[in-house]
């Protein structure tokens, strides 16, 4: 019985993993779709939207089933506690990744990126992409000290965002203020969608440990300096 028990929490880590690679994915083409104002590949990425809630909804169903059924405590509760608030900060990162693509939709056949601010953009994007990708990997893992790089990593989508920031104030904008509406939503997902994927991480520091990341993150340092 207690095998069968650890099968499902092992089941649904594997569970949060795929979810972090759906919506990394999607995040990734919604980009594309933004940049390239392809409809397709934008409308895709809205559609497929629904299988990232399908996954979080049975995640969620099955973490609560087990909470009823087995009434775990100590470290058995904290993952299935964890795990809850994990699938609902990815599948917060899929519907930040449909926001994108739907800005790309809405501005169809045209860009809603002006060319100049392109590099910005998909850097942002591929940035997002690789911390969600690390997301998935500390949950797989379970690697506290590999779950801290994840705020250093958030760091270069805060400064990208302040450099978009930077050409929207600029007296020389040229754009208007439609894109600059557009521009200002997009920074702020691809802000937030980093900020869910740091969110992972940190949850996956006090699964492992039972401490805040913060807590964790002083301890280890003080280690460091001694």
């Amino acid at each position: 019985m207690r095998d069968q028990y650890h099968e499902e929490l092992d089941s649904i880590s594997d569970g949060l993993v795929e979810l972090a690679r759906l919506v990394g994915s999607a995040m990734g083409r919604a980009t594309t779709a933004l940049l390239d104002a392809d409809l397709a590949l934008a409308e895709s990425v809205i559609a497929a939207d629904e299988k990232v809630n399908d996954l979080h909804h049975d995640l969620e169903n099955r973490a609560i089933d087990l909470l009823a059924r087995q009434q775990p405590v100590a470290t058995d509760l904290r993952i299935v506690v964890t795990s809850l608030r994990m699938s609902a900060d990815l599948e917060r990162c899929g519907d930040l990744a449909r926001h994108v693509a739907k800005v790309a939709r809405l501005r169809y056949p045209e860009s809603a990126v002006p060319n100049d601010l392109h590099p910005i953009v998909l850097e942002m994007g591929q940035l997002a992409q690789r911390l969600v990708a690390k997301a998935g990997l500390v949950i797989s893992t379970k690697d506290a000290n590999a779950a801290l790089e994840l705020e250093r990593d958030d760091d270069a989508i805060d400064a990208l965002h302040r450099e978009l920031f930077s050409h929207l104030l600029d007296d020389r904008w040229q754009h208007g203020i439609e894109t600059a509406v557009d521009v200002t939503l997009v920074g702020r997902y691809y802000e937030r969608f980093a900020d869910h994927a740091v969110s992972v991480a940190k949850r996956v520091v006090f699964l492992v440990t039972g401490e805040h990341a913060d807590e964790f993150a002083a301890e280890a340092a003080a280690l460091q300096a001694e």
